[in-house]
């Protein structure tokens, strides 16, 4: 039956291949293609046409749990769509049909319950001769091989079909490191970033590169310079030993033709505190340009100084070719948080419009020195607001206007860089951008970049720890340690999940090991001991506040906790001990809603010879408020766009009117649109199989405001049959 059942496979495989007659037919990477231009030739469906598109086919990605996030880019070769499911189950489908032909489940059949985790798609490679198929995924802290013809594991890759992602980023204890994003493959190399917690105790962002075939590490890009490299100079000396981050969540672009490899970072660990890190921390907050072949250093800009915003590079850079001063040039565009273009020769690194370092004022809070000038380029114009005033608040209603305008007294509002405060400083565009990890669209027919984009103010408060022996209870240790993320009333926020009923999604033993090693973004806490972590999770699943009573842990203070250290005589404050920490929350008003005037979300087009704009429209609604007749205000949105050769900008990401649409790309005008079964928070992709072309999304209920939670789906479109 078995050998049957892989004959019949093998068959199916190579008829979808033969099916799929040009590269241009495939989405064979995240973001299309490794220049990351989100860009498609197919033109099957086009400006006249696309009103005809209908659903071709669905798949369920749930694996049983009402809501979660699905924001998957999927691939597809030869015939054959490859992602993730909400679990990290990897599956291979048919594209023309969403029929399953394989499924690789690294939890072995044991029911994660949604506590899989999150990733953003799967990474493709194959030998010259195509017979060697293999497709890469991040579960947690291992990298996996499967076979891409039937999703087993490659036992000759690292140990058993894995390598463990943890190791070799830096001597000590092994701390939790994930792949959010694919990585790239270069020839015979897969290089990949990390997705690290954003406070401390995290590791580092090392940039690696590992051999396709045996798992082997081929080489190390130390984002964290250690002595006698780059950037040494702009840490303290002993941060190379303790801090962490400065990472490439976000995913990364290749030039193929010259071999390099364009790789954004996020900020330094903590975020929004940085007294222990003093100095511009090179490399964090950078675009950095390796020799994809030796991972040697070709040029670099930091977009951010000593980050204390959180203000991380969103998303892979684009890889362009525009006119400047009557002439092509090859060039790379970086989309940031904070609402900017940067547009750089791919070459040499030299900025094509003009960049200016302005001043910023210090900061006010102990031990924070916050960097004395930044960079913002002069063109083209931001496609976000950049200074949250009273002119700009809300007029909803009176007494919104009334709320956000007392709240907004309240606190600082100061533009760009302005730094984080005890008295709570406005962060506009707020802290999921601007641009978001979804990224831009670029066509290379026009030079226009298509960049979504939300509007939403945030407010980012520093407040002191409380002492140690404030925290000896289950409350005050969560309070403590994970209040700032998942909120005072456990109920999450835009960035960390609710924890309210955790046991409906995870096993006691899951939460534990959540707790223990971390996950994604969120730090382990096995340093506070067995006790503090036991009373947290009566705490998380119960409710009840438990003192800690049982001994200490050796090695570790009185009240179970560990003692802090100091670094070396430095004066400098360690991981353990910072004395703040950071409150964020979106600046909303009474009802739920931005503080600020619409637009809350936007899509841009933007002709990168010039630097000026072709359009820009407010992007999404919410439903209840547009049948009040308060439409088309924008809102947030997460996922990014896709352009083709037919004229069309393909979209989904808006949280709260489950729409896909299509628009017509050289004017904006909306040209199609469709309700999901949940938000579309994820890029789409447009690929052919038999000259048929097909536009799929992924969709999720995790991060919007329904009142039902959908299950993921796979969703994909086409034309109706001829």
């Amino acid at each position: 039956m078995r050998l049957r059942y892989s004959l019949l496979l093998f068959f199916a495989l190579s008829r979808l291949a033969a099916q799929s007659r040009a590269r241009g037919a495939d989405w064979p990477v995240y973001g299309g293609g490794p220049e990351s231009i989100r860009y498609s030739s197919l033109r099957e469906i086009n400006r006249e046409n696309v009103k005809k598109l209908r659903l071709a086919w669905t798949f369920d990605a749930s694996d049983g749990v009402e809501s979660s996030e699905l924001e998957v880019n999927p691939i597809v070769v030869h015939g054959v769509l490859y992602a993730t499911t909400v679990s990290l189950n990897v599956i291979a489908l048919n594209a023309a049909t969403g029929e399953l032909l394989w499924r690789f489940d690294p939890f072995n059949g044991r029911n994660v319950r949604g506590g899989g985790g999150r990733t953003r798609g799967v990474t493709y490679w194959s030998d010259d001769r195509g017979v060697d198929e293999r497709i890469f995924v991040g579960v947690h802290q291992f990298l996996y091989a499967l076979d891409a013809k039937t999703g087993r594991p490659v036992d000759t890759f690292g140990n058993g079909g894995r390598i463990d992602m943890r190791d070799g980023l830096r001597p000590g204890e092994k701390l939790m490191v994930e792949l959010g994003t694919p990585g790239v493959v270069y020839k015979d190399l897969l290089i990949i970033g990390s997705r690290t917690a954003e406070s401390l105790p995290t590791p580092p962002g090392d940039v690696r590169a590992y051999d396709v075939r045996t798992g082997t590490l081929r080489w190390t890009f130390h984002t964290i310079p250690r002595p006698g490299e780059l950037g040494y100079e702009t840490w303290p000396k002993e941060a190379w030993t303790y801090s962490g981050a400065a990472n490439n969540w976000a995913g990364m672009s290749l030039d193929m033709k010259r071999g390099l490899v364009f790789v954004p970072t996020g900020s330094a660990a903590d975020d929004y505190y940085g007294a222990n890190r003093v100095g511009d921390d090179l490399f964090a907050n950078s675009l950095i340009v390796l020799k994809a072949e030796t991972g040697e250093r070709v040029w670099h800009f930091q977009f951010v100084r000593h980050d204390i915003w959180d203000r991380d590079l969103p998303a892979p850079p684009n890889l362009v070719t525009v006119r400047h001063s009557g002439r092509a040039i090859d060039a790379v565009a970086q989309v940031t948080k904070s609402g900017h273009v940067f547009l750089f020769d791919r070459v040499t690194g030299e900025p094509l419009f003009p960049i200016a370092y302005r001043t910023y004022p210090k900061s006010d809070v102990e031990g924070e020195v916050a960097a004395d000038s930044q960079p913002l380029p002069l063109a083209p114009e931001p496609f976000t607001r950049q200074r949250l005033s009273e002119d700009m608040l809300t007029e909803r209603t009176p007494n919104a206007h009334r709320a956000v305008l007392e709240r907004f007294r309240a606190v600082r509002s100061g533009g760009q860089f302005v730094p984080a405060s005890l008295q709570g400083t406005i962060v506009f565009p707020g802290l999921d951008g601007g641009a978001e990890w979804g990224g831009a669209a670029f066509d290379p027919e026009t030079s226009v970049l298509y960049v979504n984009a939300n509007e939403m103010p945030w407010t980012v408060s520093l407040v002191e720890r409380a002492p140690a022996a404030s925290m000896l209870s289950g409350r005050g240790l969560y309070t403590q340690e994970c209040a700032s993320c998942h909120g005072v009333d456990r109920k999450g926020s835009p960035s960390a999940p609710s924890l309210v009923d955790l046991t409906d999604r995870l096993t006691l033993p899951e939460i534990r090991a959540v707790l223990s090693d971390g996950s994604g973004r969120m730090p382990g806490f096995a340093r506070l001991g067995s006790d503090a972590l036991s009373a947290v999770e009566r705490y998380l699943v119960s409710g009840a506040d438990t003192p800690l009573s049982s001994p200490s842990p050796e090695g570790r203070g009185r009240q179970g906790v560990r003692t802090p250290e100091r670094s070396g005589g430095q004066g400098v404050r360690t991981p353990i001990d910072q004395k703040y920490r950071v409150q964020y929350g979106r600046f909303l008003d009474p009802d739920g809603y931005p503080a600020v005037k619409p637009p809350w979300g936007t899509l841009s087009a933007i002709d990168l010879n010039t630097g000026e704009y072709r359009w820009k429209i407010p992007l999404g609604e919410y439903r209840e408020l547009a049948a009040q007749g308060m439409a088309g205000t924008g809102c947030e949105n997460y996922g990014g766009p896709v352009v083709t050769a037919g004229g069309l900008v393909f979209i989904g990401a808006t949280n709260y009117d489950n729409k896909f649409r299509a628009f017509d790309k050289a004017t904006g005008d909306l040209l199609w649109e469709t309700t999901l079964p949940a938000a579309g928070n994820a890029t789409p992709a447009t690929y052919e199989v038999d000259g048929r072309q097909f536009v799929v999304i992924a969709t999720s209920s995790g991060k919007s405001r329904a009142r039902a939670p959908a299950p993921a789906r796979y969703v994909a479109f086409a034309l109706a049959e001829r």
